[in-house]
């Protein structure tokens, strides 16, 4: 098998290197001279393939390590029979800590149990934060019109209740822009101006989800902004970064665990496919202990327990230096912030140490996933 992947994808080379030769290259550079006899293609989100990259390929299986598919013209890879996979779900947990950590920063000195989180979109992303956000004692308010029509759950609610109500929104969606729900633009003007005044926005579904421009002309009216995801990564709008109270490189669902879930389930797939035995095991990757947190002293003691974990801040201000410059500058800095991303380790890999008197604390931290 001859293998062409964008070496992006972390642990690329130790996965794949027993299923044939591996070619690495850029991501955004990948074109039909690279993958020329190349049998499988391995891909993120930041490679379009298209008709025009693959049609006459011998390509017998692309698969993308990423939970979202839009950047794939999956209909016309089936109606060449090539064979495809990605991994849904892998970065569920690295996201939701992201909200968390989020929301932790934007609600300081603030009680959660008197506020409220709309969640637009309630899959495997969506309904794990559902989770994190009740075990911090926020009412939530689901907002997810194909799970609505499917189950008929009396759970989800209109998406203008869910706005009228909410003090945060976190966005959770595919970018579809047809079909009977699509998302393109869905943050419009409309959107914004139903929206509870002083709530928070975040987003970190899909760039595009929300319309800059009117965003741009609403803000005042939001009482916080968290922007993950841009409309035209990696020339992200510098205006847009300012107006956001967090803006990070497109890095929620880059902690080191979501990434090798990511690489791990499409490395099954293939083996799958070529009808092998997977060999490569991950186990040892994902068992490191990140360290000890102390929040005996500490008056807020989640919060102080997430921000150790997870400095959000600090990607915050990585972003906001680049931000600045030019825009072929921004968009190399942009992408340069992603491709060197410091090892980020979920919530699970984390001891933390209370005291007997903080049981409930205790029980808040448990529910994230920290061991306590």
């Amino acid at each position: 098998m001859r293998i062409v992947a964008d070496k992006g994808i972390p642990y690329v080379t130790e996965a794949f290197s027993g299923l044939g030769a591996i070619t690495l290259v850029e991501g955004r550079s990948i074109n039909r001279k690279m993958i020329a006899g190349a049998d499988i293609l391995l891909v993120r989100s930041v490679t379009p393939v298209t008709r025009a990259l693959i049609a006459g390929t011998k390509l017998k299986f692309i698969a993308s390590a990423t939970t979202g598919i839009e950047h794939i013209d999956l209909s016309y890879i089936q109606k060449c029979g090539i064979g495809f996979a990605y991994a849904p779900g892998s970065n569920a947990r690295s996201v939701a800590q992201y909200v968390v950590a989020a929301i932790s920063q934007m609600a300081r000195k603030k009680n959660l149990r008197y506020l409220k989180l709309g969640i637009i979109g309630v899959g495997n992303i969506g309904s794990l934060v559902h989770t994190y956000a009740e075990a911090l004692g926020m009412q939530c308010l689901l907002n997810d019109p194909p799970k609505h029509r499917l189950s008929g759950n009396k759970i989800f609610r209109l998406l203008k209740e869910v706005l009228a109500g909410a003090d945060f929104v976190t966005l959770h969606v595919p970018l579809e822009k047809q079909g009977s729900d699509p998302t393109y633009h869905l943050v419009d003007t409309d959107f914004l101006k139903q929206m509870k005044p002083g709530a928070v926005l975040l987003n970190t579904s899909r760039g595009k989800v929300v319309d800059e421009a009117a965003l741009k002309k609403i803000r005042p009216k939001l009482g916080g902004l968290v922007i993950d995801v841009w409309d035209n990564e990696p020339e992200i709008d510098t205006e847009m970064c300012v107006m956001a109270d967090i803006a990070t490189p497109h890095i929620a669902g880059y902690s080191f665990d979501g990434k090798i879930q990511g690489t791990l389930m499409i490395y099954h797939a293939v083996c799958s496919f070529l009808k092998r035995e997977p060999s490569w095991d991950p186990g040892k990757l994902l068992a490191e202990t990140a360290g000890e947190i102390d929040v005996a002293k500490a008056a807020e003691p989640v919060s102080c327990a997430v921000q150790s974990a997870f400095p959000i801040m600090r990607n915050d201000a990585a972003l906001r230096e680049i931000a600045p410059l030019n825009a072929k500058n921004r968009g190399v800095g942009f992408d340069a912030l992603r491709a060197q991303y410091p090892k980020r380790l979920e919530f699970c890999h984390y001891r933390v140490h209370c005291t007997k008197f903080q049981n409930k604390a205790a029980g808040i931290l448990k529910k994230l996933g920290f061991i306590v």
